[in-house]
């Protein structure tokens, strides 16, 4: 019970986080392509945004410190 309270605090607050450092990163115009990056997967594996984009539209979300200690 406790861990699932850690984890829907932790979801709120990385929405949050991410509204508020959203304001402060540079935009794209409509019809401007996202420039091309990698990250890793939940699976440890390098995942490159040109690579989903061949599958279809891609939406990214951030948890920020969701599942940490802090």
């Amino acid at each position: 019970m406790r861990k699932r309270l850690w984890i829907i605090r932790g979801a709120i607050g990385g929405m949050l986080m991410s509204v508020l450092l959203a304001g402060t990163a540079f935009g794209l115009e409509v019809g401007q392509k996202a420039p091309d990056f990698t990250l890793p997967g939940p699976d440890g594996k390098q995942v490159k945004l040109s690579d989903l984009l061949g599958k279809g539209p891609v939406a990214i979300y951030t948890f920020i410190q969701a599942f940490t200690g802090t």
